[in-house]
């Protein structure tokens, strides 16, 4: 048994995450052996088969209620599941659950049609998706989106404009994308394949990620287009912000997860390596990395279940996502160093697992809202500015 004091929080979903701790291990680690090591993203197919089968143990979108193809677990054992992933240090594992390319809480806003055709297909594993938000001069702030979406005499929209850094537009059926209509920003389903939707730039991110520009060039869209029907005109923000909330969270428990890892392929080192004569994790500043790290660690946890609790009894308050991402990613990115200044040249050379995640946990500070916009959304939660 555990004597963490996260532990306290995490027993009530231990077998749901020791099975997917075992599917990872006796499935996932095997085929991950023969993925190049520098961390480039795996294979399309590979990343479907994996979407799939996790969708058919339950696993994947298991969160969603079980008529819609999930498993009907609460919030919280999807945020343990997602820290198991990170835990794992299997590069496959984080496809086994559902992220950004899956379904969007912004979709169970939908109409009867639209879950049907989009939502049930994502939480099955069978579709992904993209989010197209951001764009060139408005990220965070979607009140300024340049995008527009005019509607049309037939009752149709008529969406134009540019997106950038979108995430999984190389491989998604279909994207959600965010323009400005009269009425306020609103959000569109637009398959991948209409003939004015194409992919422009590419962004090749640090750690191997894959980045899009989408433009949209009078893209003409019928009236259902638009996610849930006449009521979701001008409503996407209100309700994204579940989506934004839950996704933060998410982030946040992967965080985690690689933090904990990290810390253990510090721990092992440091009771391994000798030098001096002396194993290393002897010495003061060698410990003063590594239990730094393990309060840091245990001190994000804590706050991560806790607040996935609280979604669970209906408490969504987007100020505790934020200290929750912004928390755990910070905390990810200071525990991956350290644990590569225990390391040294070790951990430094191409093809470690540090590397890879020196440069991977860098983004996790950017993705679902910066560092510096947590701190202004638990800062306007204060009652400041």
């Amino acid at each position: 048994m555990s004597t963490a004091p996260s532990s306290v929080l995490e027993h009530e979903h231990r077998e749901i995450v020791d099975a997917f701790e075992s599917f990872v291990r006796r499935e996932l680690v095997p085929l991950a052996a023969d993925l190049p090591e520098s961390g480039e993203l795996p294979p399309a197919d590979l990343r479907a088969y994996v979407r799939t089968r996790s969708a058919r143990l339950g696993f994947y979108a298991a969160d969603h209620p079980e008529e819609l193809g999930g498993s009907d677990l609460p919030f919280s054992a999807v945020v343990q599941l997602h820290h198991a992933a990170g835990r794992s240090g299997c590069p496959l594992a984080p496809y086994a659950l559902a992220g950004s390319d899956g379904p969007s809480p912004l979709l169970r806003q939908g109409t009867e049609e639209q879950i049907k055709r989009y939502l049930m297909p994502l939480v099955r594993g069978e579709a992904t998706r993209c989010l197209a938000l951001t764009e060139p001069n408005a990220g965070s702030d979607a009140f300024h989106l340049t995008s527009t979406a005019t509607r049309q005499e037939d009752g149709g929209w008529l969406l134009s404009g540019r997106k950038t850094f979108v995430s999984n537009a190389g491989h998604a059926d279909f994207a959600i994308v965010v323009a400005r209509a009269e009425e306020g920003p609103t959000a569109f389903v637009v398959e991948m394949d209409h003939p004015r939707l194409r992919i422009g730039q590419r962004y090749d991110g640090m750690s191997g990620e894959e980045l899009f520009e989408l433009v949209l060039d009078e893209v003409r869209l019928p009236a259902d287009a638009v996610i849930g029907g006449e009521a979701g005109i001008g409503a996407a923000l209100g309700n994204g912000i579940d989506s934004l909330s839950r996704g933060r969270l998410v982030v946040a428990a992967m965080c985690n997860g690689i933090a904990e890892y990290a810390l253990r392929l510090g721990v092992e080192y440091a009771r391994e390596r000798r030098s001096f004569g002396e194993r290393i994790g002897a010495y003061q500043h060698v410990q003063e990395h590594l239990v730094s790290s393990r309060a840091e660690v245990e001190a994000a946890k804590l706050l991560t279940l806790a607040c996935a609790r609280l979604v669970d009894r209906g408490v969504e308050a987007p100020e505790n996502a934020a200290l929750a991402k912004l928390t755990a990613s910070e905390t990810a990115v200071r525990v991956v160093d350290r644990s590569l200044r225990v390391h040294g040249a070790t951990g430094w050379v191409r093809g470690h697992p540090l590397e890879f995640l020196y440069r991977y946990v860098r983004m996790m500070t950017i993705i679902e809202g910066t560092s510096e916009i947590q701190k202004v959304i638990i800062a306007r939660a204060m009652g400041l500015g």
